[in-house]
């Protein structure tokens, strides 16, 4: 009886033992069929959110099943807490980042590798390429000059440069040139309006009261930013000989905690718990001068993600002049069409370069390789070849329609990721390229 009895007794525990591994099994299929909301919180990571469509001809094709399996891929109830702490698990145990692009430092700095190459001359561009890219500036120069326009050039500084103390040992050697110190010298050569701030910076690290890049951000302080934005404004207005308002620091505040985008790649890093941080840093309260002309001086930028910050700040607005901003000569900045992506290729250049006084390219070290995206070769053409230059136009209008579909679709932007990777190209090179292939097939032969 004694034995039968303990027989029923393990026999329940191990059906008790089954079930709840069942349970544990069917939990994150249960969560997903109750959850409203299915789509994981993470940050810059690409992810389907709406479900595929079935049609005849996309069950048929294997397309339908093939995007279903990304969609549920994607959404899966677990998705976000493994997601999570895997990356914790590879930042605690290894000092490895899982953001694309980004390498973890010393003493927690969190660097974009593009920007330590950058640094050490390692991305370095044909002397030749810089040289003609900067001759074909000086005749945009002279040519917006006489019709009472003024262009000039920003060289921005990048955490490589700034912060190489706490770059890991394996990227450092001795420097020999950088795309920084070829840019520079021949922008002087050829007279051209520059501002160099990557050389302000580097000799402004040793005397700066607050730091001037942060462990967990990308792009300078915000302190940094205020810095370069008064010198800019300054700057912009003794070019063009136009009153600009200024920005007047009331009060500096100092925080433990970063904010505005002092730690913007951390949200990226998307970890279950995020490091502490230590880093004193400074925030400047200010206000602008009221503009003291009817006209204000409207400054069109073309840069990289620096520029961001400015326009969080209300630089456009208040200084100048509610001109654009087009981020990598791509999409505008306010959208001229609320609620809608606007892209460049959709404005008329000529008519955005007669409504604006001064126009301002402002790339960091790191995106000196493409610096102006394009602008000055298509300012170049407008105003020496304009026959070339409109045709040009159209062929890019065709290709960037594309482009954009690509852009603004989570399939075809994962594809494009997914193949960038496998052919180790630029993904905005793959997009041009999937452009071109569906220009083609949808071309009337």
């Amino acid at each position: 009886m004694q034995n039968k009895a303990s027989y029923l007794l393990n026999d329940k525990k191990i059906k008790k033992a089954y079930f709840i591994l069942l349970i544990i099994l069917l939990l994150p299929f249960i969560i997903q069929f109750f959850r409203k909301e299915t789509l994981p919180n993470l940050v810059g990571v690409t992810l389907t959110k709406e479900k595929p469509k079935l049609t005849k001809e996309s069950w048929f094709s294997g397309y339908y099943q093939e995007q279903m399996d990304e969609y549920n891929n994607d959404n899966w109830a677990w998705k976000e807490w493994m997601v999570r702490w895997n990356n914790q698990l590879y930042y605690n145990v290894f000092n490895v980042i899982r953001v694309n692009g980004f390498v973890s430092g010393l003493k927690n700095y969190v660097f974009s590798e593009g920007y330590i190459y950058s640094a050490y001359g390692d991305d370095l561009m044909q002397e030749d390429k810089i040289q003609t890219l900067l001759q074909k500036a000086r005749v945009v120069q002279d040519s917006l000059k006489k019709y009472g326009k003024s262009m000039f050039l920003v060289f921005g500084p990048g955490k490589g440069m700034m912060c190489d103390e706490y770059i890991e040992p394996k990227y450092k050697h001795a420097v020999t040139k950088t795309n920084h110190q070829m840019f520079l010298e021949h922008s002087k050569k050829l007279s051209l309006n520059i501002l160099d701030l990557y050389s302000w910076f580097k000799n402004l690290k040793s005397s700066s009261a607050y730091p001037l890049f942060t462990t967990f951000g990308h792009h300078w302080s915000y302190y940094a930013e205020c810095l370069a934005v008064d010198t800019i404004i300054k700057y912009t207005e003794n070019l063009h000989g136009r009153k600009i308002p200024h920005i007047q620091i009331k009060n500096i505040r100092v925080s433990d905690t970063a904010e505005h985008r002092d730690a913007d790649v951390l949200p990226s890093m998307n970890l279950a718990s995020n490091p502490k941080q230590y880093q004193m840093l400074a925030y400047p309260e200010f206000t602008f001068e009221p503009y003291s002309d009817t006209t204000p001086v409207k400054v069109l930028v073309v840069s990289d993600s620096y520029w961001y910050g400015p326009v969080y700040m209300g630089v456009p607005n208040y200084a100048f002049g509610g001109g654009y901003f087009w981020y990598y000569y791509n999409k505008v900045v306010p959208s001229p069409r609320p609620g809608e992506k606007v892209e460049v290729w959709e404005l008329d250049l000529k008519e955005e370069i007669k409504n604006h006084d001064v126009l301002m390219i402002f790339y960091s070290d790191g995106n000196l390789p493409n610096f102006g995206n394009g602008v000055i070769e298509d300012l170049y053409d407008m105003f020496m070849h304009p026959r070339e230059f409109e045709a040009k136009q159209k062929r890019k209008k065709e290709i960037q329609y594309f482009a954009k579909q690509i852009r603004e679709s989570d399939v075809l932007m994962k594809k494009a990721i997914y193949r960038s990777k496998e052919e180790n190209i630029p993904v905005d090179s793959t997009i041009i390229h999937m452009a071109l292939e569906m220009l083609s097939k949808n071309q009337i032969p």
